[in-house]
């Protein structure tokens, strides 16, 4: 059995599908304390579950068999969910060198074999300048499709589940105040358990509603990490070498979920709670929206997921978008993300038509210079892409059109099912594609669909999937 630590957007439906499935919850909050009235343990957990900044899926650090567990469970939310394991996982500790330093708050440092990371000033004593080593460790991995890196600082420290214990501590202190934090530092002394030498323990905010052996199987595990990552870096040279992993006592996967996961996900939380046909595609879309999903259902006496005979109810595109966008005026960007973990922006567009039945219109001025992809025919200056989404759609089409308004050709992309959020369309690219040229319509770029299969990128239903809708989009086009 594992022990998992949830929180975010997600968290009542993990935590329903997680508890099915025999995990078992802790440090759970008092939402879903009360939500489940169930007594949840505030023990240590053998894998944390965070919703990412951006909303759109779940990061998940802890032992590395027990991320795999819990994984494995996610995997098979739903068809257009997607997992990477992190190159340079939490905790991870590597040997880097500063390869940018001078502007804004922090260095971008080579991490080897083509990681980088983000090491901030603030935490580094003395000047930084190029070309400087240093021995880190990743505080905040970053996901595959964020700008973002993986935020590194030149220290040592493990998670004990209620307590971390770290190099640049002594002594035991806890993250609260006044008569609580001295009721935990007092309680250590309790503990039958030895922190080596050179490390400081805090104990954080949950240890303060854990009893005493759950505060000691804490820092027992904390400790039992350090004399792991000791072991580990035994043989390591005192002073930072060339860039490469030097320890991975934990590891970090990422979940990316696409419109059908967060429907899936709704399923896992009607059943716990009342809830509104796309809830989590809503909350996924802006903290506003997110409130206001919250509010609905907090005054809602029975779950809308289901109307009163029992049919289901769909998304409520039109509600969603005319109060937190698209709509007609609006200026979106195209989030083109790759089954390897890459997020491709394809450009920003004015919504120019918007739909009640979940269809938006958004046109791109062009820049001449080249050709369109797999069209062959030239980006000349004057050139309009029309592009036209549907909210849960398995592809959409673009046509490009001169300065005249003649078309020169069509592209339709074979996706997961497009997301309309307010900045951004999303969706996964599934690398086949259908295009249309002169009345010639023709399936194009099947190799790289396969070549995803073979990578592990894509899996073989998902690929069925894509194949069958191109096929469909070619009939529908030659007709």
């Amino acid at each position: 059995m594992t022990t998992a630590r949830v929180r975010g957007i997600y968290t009542t439906a993990i935590t329903r599908l997680l508890g099915d499935r025999g995990h078992e919850i802790v440090q759970a909050s008092d939402p879903i304390r009360e939500r489940f009235d169930e007594a949840f343990e505030t023990a240590p957990a053998d894998v944390s579950i965070e919703t990412t900044r951006d909303r759109q899926g779940v990061g998940l650090s802890g032992d590395p068999e027990a991320v795999d567990a819990v994984a494995g469970e996610l995997e098979s939310l739903a068809i257009d969910t997607f997992r990477w394991d992190a190159g340079a996982p939490r905790g991870a500790v590597f040997d880097c060198e500063v390869l940018e330093a001078g502007g804004g708050g922090g260095a971008v440092v080579d991490l080897g074999d083509g990681r980088r990371g983000y090491l901030p000033y603030d935490d580094v004593d003395g000047y930084v300048d190029e070309g400087n080593r240093y021995r880190v460790q990743v505080t905040d991995p970053a996901p595959p499709w964020d700008d973002d890196r993986p935020r590194v600082a030149p220290t040592l420290e493990v998670q004990g589940g209620l307590c971390t214990l770290s190099r640049d501590r002594t002594g035991v202190s806890a993250a609260l105040r006044g008569e609580a934090a001295d009721e935990l530092v007092g309680m250590t002394d309790l503990l039958s358990v030895d922190v080596p030498d050179g490390w400081g323990v805090r104990w954080q905010h949950a240890a303060a509603d854990a009893d005493l052996e759950a505060m000691s199987a804490a820092l027992e595990r904390g400790v039992e990490r350090v004399r792991s990552l000791e072991a580990a870096l035994e043989d390591v040279p005192e002073d930072p070498g060339e860039p490469r992993k030097l320890a991975a006592p934990r590891s970090t996967a990422w979940f990316w979920f696409g419109r059908e996961s967060r429907f899936a996900l709704d399923e896992q939380r009607r059943a716990v709670a009342p809830t509104m046909a796309g809830h989590h595609r809503t909350k996924a879309a802006d903290r506003a929206a997110s409130a206001a999903v919250d509010f609905a259902e907090a005054v809602c006496e029975s779950p809308s997921g289901t109307d009163g005979d029992g049919t289901d109810v769909d998304f409520p595109f039109t509600a969603v978008t005319r109060q937190f966008g698209p709509t007609r005026g609006d200026r979106i960007e195209i989030g083109h993300g790759k089954p390897d973990g890459r997020l491709i922006s394809l450009g920003r567009g004015e919504v120019t038509d918007w739909g009640a039945d979940g269809t938006i219109t958004l046109e791109r001025s062009m820049r001449g210079g080249g050709s369109y992809d797999a069209l062959d025919v030239p980006k000349e200056d004057g050139d309009v892409a029309v592009t036209k989404f549907r909210e849960g759609r398995w592809w959409y089409p673009t046509t490009y059109r001169d300065e005249n308004g003649t078309a020169k050709g069509t592209y339709v992309n074979v996706c997961t099912p497009v997301e309309l959020f307010p900045g951004a369309a999303r969706y996964v690219d599934l690398y086949v594609d259908v295009i249309r040229v002169d009345g010639t319509v023709e399936i194009v770029d099947r190799e790289e669909l396969e070549a995803a299969v073979d990578a592990g990128h894509v899996s073989e239903e998902l690929a069925e999937k894509a194949t069958s809708v191109a096929a469909a989009v070619e009939r529908a086009l030659s007709k």
